[in-house]
């Protein structure tokens, strides 16, 4: 069974780190659910099964974050300046809403996930972008931006990209410098919703074993190894890939996956 876990955690980060470095977006979205299925498979209970997997996912992005940007990075597409101007209220809200998921209920935080789900699947097959008609705001404006998709992100474990990224097209930042700077803030995101999650969920009784906080160290570990050189081939591919097509494709299967989720929380 072990194995089994084992072996369907190096498939979750195999696809979530490929899919994180080439669409800026999307490694959450896959490993929280994908999550979910291993904690059945492996027999843990549904009582902390949706913080773990947000805990675990944040945890992970970390890697994958980490890999990403220094591809983007060597291909200059990362905005250091509007980086450090956004990461003070990505670091405060994502660490804050760690502790506020902490004493929500699992199926609170799945409903989250589905309509968030669903929302982001129905951006990218419109294929629409917030016009692009105003400037980036100041640094105060930037950092409050980045507190409500620090917390949204924790709340969904994602690294943010799905809101950075419009954000950042919104305010004229081309395409793929939005991708590149959405996978830098990826890092603050998910260390502060890993750090606020192991807070959150230090001392609850129940936890399986191998858990700190809200972190399941085995799947941690399984997706790290395998999401870290998946993330920076996909950052290599997002420059010559048909990147649309790819949001189109993903977007169906953020239908799939959310439409189970919710299946099983109206079933019961």
């Amino acid at each position: 069974m072990l194995l089994t876990a084992l072996l369907a955690c190096l498939a979750i980060g195999v696809v979530a780190g490929f899919l994180a470095g080439l669409l800026g977006v999307g490694g959450g979205l896959v490993i929280v659910p994908a999550l979910l299925a291993m904690f059945h498979l492996v027999g843990i209970g549904d009582a902390h099964a949706q913080h773990l997997a947000l805990g675990t996912s944040l945890a992970t992005i970390v890697v994958t974050s980490i890999s990403s940007l220094r591809a983007h990075h060597a291909r200059g597409a990362v905005r250091w300046p509007l980086w450090r101007a956004i990461t003070p209220g990505i670091v405060l809200g994502t660490f804050g809403g760690a502790q506020l998921a902490g004493i929500m209920s699992g199926p609170t935080l799945q409903w989250l996930f589905v309509v968030f789900a669903y929302t982001v699947a129905t951006q990218m097959l419109a294929g629409r972008q917030p016009a692009a008609h105003r400037q980036l705001p100041g640094r105060a404006t930037t950092s409050a931006w980045g507190a409500g998709i620090g917390v949204l992100s924790s709340w969904v474990g994602i690294g943010g990209g799905s809101l950075s990224v419009p954000f950042m097209t919104w305010h004229n930042v081309p395409v793929k410098e939005a991708i590149g700077t959405s996978a830098a803030i990826g890092l603050p995101i998910a260390a502060a919703g890993a750090i606020g999650y192991i807070v959150s969920g230090w001392g609850v009784a129940g936890l399986p074993e191998g858990s700190v906080g809200f972190i399941y160290l085995p799947a941690l570990v399984g997706i790290a190894l395998a999401s870290f050189p998946l993330a920076k081939l996909g950052a290599a591919a997002a420059h010559r890939l048909p990147v649309p097509m790819l949001k189109r494709m993903f977007a169906g299967l953020l239908i799939v996956l959310a439409t189970r989720m919710a299946w099983q929380l109206v079933s019961g």
